[in-house]
């Protein structure tokens, strides 16, 4: 059995009542969350495999909203079925290949059309998860819209077209993370150092695995807590100096 190379241990999640509400956007669902007043930032927040109705990334698009910001995780996977913890890993390929985190360009350009004509948004960031984490570096590279970018645990693939960024973003991963090896990551700096004109961090959280920081507080390790809310915090400070 080979070590599942995206997915945490989602054991058992406890219920999260969720403070925002679901819209349609054209073609997609999303789920949003507004802030108590009113603000022309907004956060766009990319989910990892298992959808954008998972407890834990609904619990950040919440947080989010919670610093200011109007928060938004639409449905990446457009209405098809996410991964499931039930599912067998021999089938994660052919289900990649119907959800490449590459190929989200379309979906992101109608929330930010509906976060500009229908939220009055100015400025829009993005957060993104594990499969949302890549999604981000792609979109980082490829639509100026977004004024900064944070990804989370984004499997890296190494090419040559992938350090260009064009506006700030901030690369967390998790020390103990078994898909992501700290050569990897060491490569990913060298190469920004060489290419990358705009700002951007990159921070190993130590002893984290990958999945870590979105975690709910319930669900937390006390052990992990510290740095859970270190890599939220950070996450945030980046997006409140650039968005």
């Amino acid at each position: 059995q080979m070590a599942d190379p995206f997915l945490y241990n989602t054991g058992d999640r406890s219920h999260y009542g969720c403070l925002g509400h679901e819209v349609q956007i054209e073609y997609l669902k999303a789920y949003v969350c507004r802030p108590s007043i009113f603000t022309d930032k907004a956060v766009i927040v990319v989910h990892d495999v298992f959808g954008w109705r998972f407890p834990d990334i609904r619990y950040i698009v919440d947080l989010i909203a919670g610093h200011g910001y109007t928060a938004i995780c639409p449905d990446f996977f457009k209405g098809t079925e996410p991964w499931k913890s039930t599912d067998h890993w021999g089938d994660f390929a052919d289900w990649m290949k119907d959800h490449d985190p590459m190929k989200v360009d379309k979906e992101a350009d109608v929330v930010l059309k509906y976060l500009k004509e229908q939220c009055g948004a100015k400025k829009i960031g993005i957060v993104g998860f594990s499969w949302g984490g890549m999604a981000v570096h792609h979109l980082m590279l490829k639509n100026p819209q977004l004024t900064a970018g944070v990804s989370l645990y984004g499997i890296i693939r190494d090419s040559e077209e992938r350090y260009n960024l064009l506006n700030p973003t901030f690369f967390i991963f998790g020390e103990k993370d078994h898909t992501i090896s700290l050569d990897q990551i060491f490569l990913l700096e060298e190469k920004l150092k060489q290419y990358c004109k705009v700002s951007y961090k990159i921070k190993v959280y130590p002893g984290q695995v990958h999945g870590f920081a979105q975690l709910k507080p319930e669900d937390m390790k006390p052990d992990d807590k510290p740095y859970i809310e270190e890599a939220r915090k950070d996450m945030i400070d980046w997006i409140k100096m650039f968005v």
